[in-house]
């Protein structure tokens, strides 16, 4: 299924505002620098002599943290998994099949991506098309190292920066708004039907960690082999007997509280006899991006729900 091709996929490959620019061979309208900002920039690798007017994303976390900092009218196209902000200019690219030709189809001077499939990056190199990788993060501080980086890159380091320090504050007041408990809370998360999860090692793990709950997958990969998103054995699970259990696949897969149910040897679990599982929105799930923020709201409203 797609939802268990996409987070295989990442996990393997991995260690999972403004107006749209148009279409090939138009110019896009450069938004306004940061205040001193100043080029050439260089972010690891990439050294850029000048803003980029012509930005193609292909990875749905990047696009998001582009139009958040401001960068939205660089932005040319973006990957077909990219749904939010509802005005990015989507089109048929594909980040987990990136094809050079379709890519410099769109005359970028700027590449973003999440992975370097195939040598995409060597490709794009080839063609003289500028390529900046952002890997999965596995913490919020590696969301914010993200967004400065684009930031800098972009023209928007100051924008960057506020976004930083908006998300921060808004975080920590929603974790420390979460009163501590006696016995730490433990969960499962669901990627998909098949049992996928995420262990503690991940950047969903480590929302988690911020409200002191433990994870029923962390056993299933204790060295990390799995790359932190091991498939989990049923019995395994109806015995670590969690307390809650998270649903990021309720909209791709349509799993619910009553499909959880209908499991066999479910209604065994303390998470499914106390009605403690809670859908959340499989892209705010899945992305390290701005939103993060949202998905730190909705597990402290589980936790909070939850009987101490």
């Amino acid at each position: 299924m797609k939802r268990l091709l996409t987070a295989a996929v990442t996990a393997a490959a991995l260690l999972l505002a403004g107006g749209c620019g148009g279409g090939d061979g138009e110019s896009a309208a450069t938004s306004a620098p940061s205040a001193g900002a100043s080029y050439p920039v260089t972010v690891g690798q990439l050294t850029l002599d000048k803003q980029p007017a012509r930005i193609v994303s292909l990875t749905p976390t990047a696009t998001e943290m582009l139009f958040a900092i401001g960068a939205g009218p660089q932005v040319v196209a973006v990957d077909d998994q990219s749904n939010y902000p509802a005005d990015a200019p989507k089109t048929s690219l594909s980040g987990f099949k990136p094809n050079a030709e379709a890519i410099a189809a769109q005359n970028p001077d700027l590449v973003v991506l999440s992975n370097d499939t195939d040598k995409i990056v060597a490709q794009l190199g080839a063609l003289k098309i500028p390529t900046f990788l952002t890997p999965a993060a596995t913490s919020v501080d590696d969301t914010y190292a993200e967004i400065g980086q684009l930031g800098t890159l972009t023209g928007h380091a100051t924008e960057a920066e506020a976004l930083h320090q908006q998300m921060s504050t808004q975080i920590d007041k929603i974790v420390k708004g979460v009163p501590a408990r006696a016995t730490a809370l433990s969960y499962y998360y669901e990627l998909d039907p098949t049992l996928y999860s995420v262990t503690s090692k991940t950047f969903v793990g480590s929302i988690f960690a911020k409200f002191g709950m433990t994870n029923v997958a962390d056993a299933a990969d204790p060295d990390g082999s799995k790359g932190g998103y091991p498939q989990l054995a049923a019995e395994a699970l109806i015995t670590a007997n969690p307390d809650t259990i998270f649903l990021a696949d309720s909209k791709c897969c349509q799993q619910s509280a009553q499909t959880i149910a209908a499991r066999t040897g479910w209604k065994t679990i303390t998470a499914v006899k106390a009605g403690q599982i809670y859908p959340l929105d499989d892209d705010i799930a899945s992305r390290w991006g701005p939103r993060t923020v949202d998905l730190v709201q909705a597990v402290a409203d589980a936790v909070v729900k939850v009987p101490a």
